[in-house]
Protein backbone atom coordinates (compact mmCIF):
# COMPACT_ATOMS: atom_id res chain seq x y z
CA UNK A 1 0.00 0.00 0.00
CA UNK A 2 1.31 3.44 -0.87
CA UNK A 3 1.19 6.34 1.51
CA UNK A 4 0.89 10.10 1.07
CA UNK A 5 3.86 12.23 2.11
CA UNK A 6 3.23 15.81 3.16
CA UNK A 7 5.81 18.28 1.85
CA UNK A 8 5.53 22.02 2.60
CA UNK A 9 1.84 21.80 3.42
CA UNK A 10 1.00 19.95 0.17
CA UNK A 11 0.68 16.29 -0.58
CA UNK A 12 3.11 14.73 -3.01
CA UNK A 13 2.49 11.59 -5.03
CA UNK A 14 2.07 8.31 -3.20
CA UNK A 15 4.98 5.97 -2.62
CA UNK A 16 4.83 3.24 -5.23
CA UNK A 17 6.28 -0.21 -5.61
CA UNK A 18 5.53 -2.56 -8.49
CA UNK A 19 3.54 -5.54 -7.24
CA UNK A 20 5.35 -8.87 -7.63
CA UNK A 21 4.51 -10.89 -10.74
CA UNK A 22 1.83 -13.54 -10.34
CA UNK A 23 3.27 -17.06 -10.05
CA UNK A 24 2.87 -19.29 -13.06
CA UNK A 25 0.97 -21.84 -10.97
CA UNK A 26 -0.40 -20.66 -7.64
CA UNK A 27 -1.44 -23.72 -5.65
CA UNK A 28 -2.72 -21.59 -2.78
CA UNK A 29 -5.32 -19.70 -4.79
CA UNK A 30 -6.94 -22.95 -5.90
CA UNK A 31 -7.92 -23.61 -2.28
CA UNK A 32 -9.62 -20.24 -1.82
CA UNK A 33 -13.32 -19.55 -2.32
CA UNK A 34 -12.51 -16.12 -3.78
CA UNK A 35 -10.85 -17.88 -6.73
CA UNK A 36 -13.99 -19.82 -7.63
CA UNK A 37 -16.18 -16.80 -6.95
CA UNK A 38 -14.12 -14.90 -9.54
CA UNK A 39 -14.61 -17.68 -12.09
CA UNK A 40 -18.37 -17.62 -11.49
CA UNK A 41 -18.36 -13.83 -11.89
CA UNK A 42 -16.60 -14.13 -15.26
CA UNK A 43 -19.11 -16.74 -16.41
CA UNK A 44 -22.16 -14.69 -15.43
CA UNK A 45 -20.75 -11.41 -16.77
CA UNK A 46 -19.96 -12.95 -20.18
CA UNK A 47 -23.40 -14.56 -20.28
CA UNK A 48 -25.10 -11.21 -19.67
CA UNK A 49 -22.79 -9.49 -22.16
CA UNK A 50 -23.71 -11.86 -24.99
CA UNK A 51 -27.39 -11.92 -24.10
CA UNK A 52 -27.82 -8.15 -24.33
CA UNK A 53 -25.52 -7.50 -27.27
CA UNK A 54 -26.73 -10.36 -29.48
CA UNK A 55 -30.34 -9.34 -28.83
CA UNK A 56 -29.42 -5.82 -29.91
CA UNK A 57 -27.84 -7.06 -33.15
CA UNK A 58 -30.80 -9.31 -33.98
CA UNK A 59 -33.30 -6.60 -33.12
CA UNK A 60 -31.56 -4.14 -35.41
CA UNK A 61 -31.56 -6.61 -38.33
CA UNK A 62 -35.24 -7.46 -37.86
CA UNK A 63 -36.25 -3.78 -37.71
CA UNK A 64 -34.41 -2.99 -40.94
CA UNK A 65 -35.51 -6.08 -42.90
CA UNK A 66 -37.25 -4.59 -45.95
CA UNK A 67 -38.64 -8.02 -46.85
CA UNK A 68 -40.81 -7.80 -43.74
CA UNK A 69 -41.83 -4.16 -44.07
CA UNK A 70 -38.85 -2.98 -42.08
CA UNK A 71 -37.36 0.48 -42.35
CA UNK A 72 -33.84 0.61 -43.76
CA UNK A 73 -33.19 3.67 -41.63
CA UNK A 74 -34.91 2.23 -38.55
CA UNK A 75 -33.53 0.43 -35.54
CA UNK A 76 -30.60 1.43 -33.42
CA UNK A 77 -28.12 1.39 -36.30
CA UNK A 78 -24.41 0.65 -36.10
CA UNK A 79 -24.04 3.45 -33.58
CA UNK A 80 -26.58 1.80 -31.29
CA UNK A 81 -24.93 -1.60 -31.61
CA UNK A 82 -21.58 -0.07 -30.71
CA UNK A 83 -23.19 1.61 -27.69
CA UNK A 84 -24.68 -1.73 -26.60
CA UNK A 85 -21.29 -3.44 -26.64
CA UNK A 86 -19.40 -0.56 -25.05
CA UNK A 87 -22.11 0.17 -22.51
CA UNK A 88 -22.38 -3.43 -21.37
CA UNK A 89 -18.62 -3.69 -20.95
CA UNK A 90 -18.68 -0.50 -18.86
CA UNK A 91 -21.47 -1.88 -16.65
CA UNK A 92 -20.06 -5.38 -16.27
CA UNK A 93 -16.45 -4.32 -15.64
CA UNK A 94 -17.75 -1.90 -13.02
CA UNK A 95 -19.74 -4.70 -11.36
CA UNK A 96 -17.06 -7.42 -11.44
CA UNK A 97 -13.75 -5.54 -11.23
CA UNK A 98 -13.51 -6.02 -7.49
CA UNK A 99 -14.29 -9.74 -7.72
CA UNK A 100 -12.55 -11.12 -10.80
CA UNK A 101 -10.88 -8.08 -12.33
CA UNK A 102 -13.67 -7.77 -14.89
CA UNK A 103 -11.91 -9.40 -17.86
CA UNK A 104 -15.01 -10.75 -19.72
CA UNK A 105 -12.73 -11.48 -22.66
CA UNK A 106 -10.11 -14.23 -23.23
CA UNK A 107 -7.90 -11.73 -25.08
CA UNK A 108 -7.81 -9.44 -22.04
CA UNK A 109 -7.05 -12.41 -19.80
CA UNK A 110 -4.29 -13.53 -22.18
CA UNK A 111 -2.71 -10.07 -22.20
CA UNK A 112 -2.78 -9.86 -18.40
CA UNK A 113 -1.28 -13.34 -18.18
CA UNK A 114 1.60 -12.35 -20.46
CA UNK A 115 2.20 -9.34 -18.20
CA UNK A 116 2.23 -11.72 -15.19
CA UNK A 117 -0.86 -10.12 -13.66
CA UNK A 118 -2.66 -13.46 -13.33
CA UNK A 119 -1.46 -17.04 -12.93
CA UNK A 120 -1.68 -19.65 -15.68
CA UNK A 121 -4.36 -21.62 -13.83
CA UNK A 122 -6.52 -18.53 -13.31
CA UNK A 123 -6.06 -17.48 -16.94
CA UNK A 124 -7.12 -20.88 -18.30
CA UNK A 125 -10.15 -21.19 -16.03
CA UNK A 126 -11.20 -17.61 -16.78
CA UNK A 127 -11.11 -18.35 -20.51
CA UNK A 128 -13.15 -21.53 -20.07
CA UNK A 129 -15.72 -19.67 -17.94
CA UNK A 130 -15.92 -16.85 -20.47
CA UNK A 131 -16.50 -19.20 -23.39
CA UNK A 132 -19.14 -21.18 -21.49
CA UNK A 133 -20.83 -17.95 -20.42
CA UNK A 134 -20.89 -16.75 -24.03
CA UNK A 135 -22.45 -20.03 -25.20
CA UNK A 136 -25.11 -19.84 -22.49
CA UNK A 137 -25.85 -16.19 -23.25
CA UNK A 138 -26.43 -16.91 -26.94
CA UNK A 139 -28.39 -20.01 -25.97
CA UNK A 140 -30.79 -17.86 -23.96
CA UNK A 141 -31.31 -15.56 -26.93
CA UNK A 142 -32.09 -18.52 -29.18
CA UNK A 143 -34.44 -20.02 -26.57
CA UNK A 144 -36.43 -16.81 -26.27
CA UNK A 145 -36.44 -15.75 -29.93
CA UNK A 146 -35.58 -18.81 -32.00
CA UNK A 147 -37.09 -17.66 -35.31
CA UNK A 148 -35.43 -14.24 -35.16
CA UNK A 149 -32.16 -15.81 -34.04
CA UNK A 150 -32.10 -18.24 -36.95
CA UNK A 151 -33.29 -15.77 -39.60
CA UNK A 152 -30.89 -12.97 -38.70
CA UNK A 153 -27.61 -14.77 -38.24
CA UNK A 154 -27.51 -15.27 -34.49
CA UNK A 155 -25.18 -12.34 -34.01
CA UNK A 156 -22.33 -14.44 -35.37
CA UNK A 157 -19.20 -12.66 -36.58
CA UNK A 158 -18.04 -13.05 -40.15
CA UNK A 159 -15.83 -11.40 -42.71
CA UNK A 160 -17.89 -8.96 -44.78
CA UNK A 161 -18.01 -9.25 -48.56
CA UNK A 162 -15.26 -7.31 -50.31
CA UNK A 163 -12.69 -7.66 -47.53
CA UNK A 164 -9.73 -10.03 -47.59
CA UNK A 165 -8.73 -12.33 -44.75
CA UNK A 166 -5.67 -10.16 -44.17
CA UNK A 167 -7.82 -7.07 -43.77
CA UNK A 168 -10.09 -8.85 -41.32
CA UNK A 169 -7.15 -10.18 -39.33
CA UNK A 170 -5.57 -6.73 -39.23
CA UNK A 171 -8.83 -5.16 -38.02
CA UNK A 172 -9.07 -7.69 -35.20
CA UNK A 173 -5.42 -7.23 -34.20
CA UNK A 174 -5.58 -3.44 -34.10
CA UNK A 175 -9.01 -3.37 -32.46
CA UNK A 176 -7.91 -5.74 -29.69
CA UNK A 177 -4.68 -3.78 -29.24
CA UNK A 178 -6.72 -0.64 -28.59
CA UNK A 179 -8.87 -2.46 -26.03
CA UNK A 180 -6.10 -4.24 -24.13
CA UNK A 181 -3.85 -1.17 -24.20
CA UNK A 182 -6.71 0.78 -22.63
CA UNK A 183 -7.15 -1.92 -19.98
CA UNK A 184 -3.48 -1.74 -19.02
CA UNK A 185 -3.48 2.06 -18.93
CA UNK A 186 -6.73 2.40 -16.98
CA UNK A 187 -5.71 -0.14 -14.34
CA UNK A 188 -2.02 0.76 -14.03
CA UNK A 189 -1.29 0.95 -10.27
CA UNK A 190 1.65 3.29 -10.88
CA UNK A 191 -0.65 5.78 -12.56
CA UNK A 192 -3.14 5.54 -9.72
CA UNK A 193 -0.38 6.24 -7.21
CA UNK A 194 1.11 9.13 -9.19
CA UNK A 195 -2.18 10.75 -10.14
CA UNK A 196 -4.08 10.04 -6.94
CA UNK A 197 -5.65 13.50 -7.05
CA UNK A 198 -7.36 12.60 -10.34
CA UNK A 199 -9.81 9.73 -9.73
CA UNK A 200 -9.91 7.36 -12.68
CA UNK A 201 -12.98 5.21 -13.19
CA UNK A 202 -11.35 2.38 -15.12
CA UNK A 203 -14.53 0.81 -16.58
CA UNK A 204 -15.40 4.06 -18.39
CA UNK A 205 -12.39 4.27 -20.75
CA UNK A 206 -12.52 0.50 -21.26
CA UNK A 207 -16.16 0.72 -22.32
CA UNK A 208 -15.40 3.66 -24.60
CA UNK A 209 -12.55 1.69 -26.21
CA UNK A 210 -14.98 -1.12 -27.04
CA UNK A 211 -17.48 1.42 -28.37
CA UNK A 212 -14.95 3.14 -30.65
CA UNK A 213 -13.51 -0.12 -31.99
CA UNK A 214 -17.00 -1.34 -32.88
CA UNK A 215 -17.70 1.83 -34.82
CA UNK A 216 -14.57 1.24 -36.87
CA UNK A 217 -14.73 -2.51 -37.48
CA UNK A 218 -18.41 -3.57 -37.54
CA UNK A 219 -18.44 -3.06 -41.35
CA UNK A 220 -15.38 -5.32 -41.72
CA UNK A 221 -15.79 -8.29 -39.36
CA UNK A 222 -18.82 -7.43 -37.26
CA UNK A 223 -16.18 -6.75 -34.58
CA UNK A 224 -14.90 -9.66 -32.57
CA UNK A 225 -11.98 -8.44 -30.38
CA UNK A 226 -13.32 -11.04 -27.93
CA UNK A 227 -12.85 -14.73 -28.80
CA UNK A 228 -15.56 -15.81 -26.34
CA UNK A 229 -18.10 -13.50 -27.98
CA UNK A 230 -17.33 -14.90 -31.45
CA UNK A 231 -17.12 -18.51 -30.24
CA UNK A 232 -20.38 -18.46 -28.29
CA UNK A 233 -22.33 -17.03 -31.21
CA UNK A 234 -20.79 -19.53 -33.65
CA UNK A 235 -21.52 -22.53 -31.43
CA UNK A 236 -25.20 -21.71 -30.95
CA UNK A 237 -25.88 -20.50 -34.50
CA UNK A 238 -23.75 -23.38 -35.85
CA UNK A 239 -24.12 -22.69 -39.54
CA UNK A 240 -21.28 -22.94 -42.05
CA UNK A 241 -20.98 -19.18 -42.46
CA UNK A 242 -20.47 -18.75 -38.71
CA UNK A 243 -17.39 -20.98 -38.87
CA UNK A 244 -15.96 -19.52 -42.08
CA UNK A 245 -12.74 -17.69 -41.17
CA UNK A 246 -13.51 -18.22 -37.47
CA UNK A 247 -9.78 -18.52 -36.80
CA UNK A 248 -9.50 -14.76 -37.42
CA UNK A 249 -11.51 -14.12 -34.26
CA UNK A 250 -9.04 -16.06 -32.14
CA UNK A 251 -5.69 -15.36 -33.77
CA UNK A 252 -6.33 -11.63 -34.27
CA UNK A 253 -7.38 -10.85 -30.68
CA UNK A 254 -4.59 -12.93 -29.16
CA UNK A 255 -1.94 -11.24 -31.32
CA UNK A 256 -3.38 -7.80 -30.54
CA UNK A 257 -3.45 -8.57 -26.81
CA UNK A 258 0.15 -9.82 -26.87
CA UNK A 259 1.37 -6.69 -28.66
CA UNK A 260 -0.49 -4.45 -26.21
CA UNK A 261 0.96 -6.30 -23.20
CA UNK A 262 4.51 -6.10 -24.55
CA UNK A 263 4.13 -2.45 -25.52
CA UNK A 264 2.79 -1.38 -22.15
CA UNK A 265 5.11 -3.47 -20.00
CA UNK A 266 8.38 -3.22 -21.91
CA UNK A 267 8.11 0.11 -23.72
CA UNK A 268 5.94 2.39 -21.61
CA UNK A 269 6.79 0.81 -18.25
CA UNK A 270 10.34 -0.14 -19.31
CA UNK A 271 10.16 -3.46 -17.46
CA UNK A 272 13.08 -4.86 -19.45
CA UNK A 273 15.31 -1.90 -18.55
CA UNK A 274 14.36 -2.19 -14.88
CA UNK A 275 15.13 -5.89 -14.88
CA UNK A 276 18.50 -5.29 -16.53
CA UNK A 277 19.31 -2.54 -14.03
CA UNK A 278 18.45 -4.77 -11.10
CA UNK A 279 20.63 -7.51 -12.59
CA UNK A 280 23.63 -5.19 -12.98
CA UNK A 281 23.27 -3.71 -9.48
CA UNK A 282 22.96 -7.09 -7.74
CA UNK A 283 25.62 -7.47 -5.03
CA UNK A 284 25.94 -11.14 -5.92
CA UNK A 285 27.47 -10.41 -9.33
Amino acid sequence: MGKDIEVGGEFSAKDYHDPPPAPLIDAEEITQWSFYRAIIAEFVATLLFLYITVLTVIGYKSQTDVNKNGDECGGVGILGIAWAFGGMIFILVYCTAGISGGHINPAVTFGLFLARKVSLVRAILYMVAQCLGAICGCGLVKAFQKSYYTNYGGGANGLANGYSKGTGLGAEIIGTFVLVYTVFSATDPKRNARDSHVPVLAPLPIGFAVFMVHLATIPITGTGINPARSFGAAVIFNKEKAWDDHWIFWVGPFIGAAIAALYHQFILRAAAVKSLGSFRSSPNI
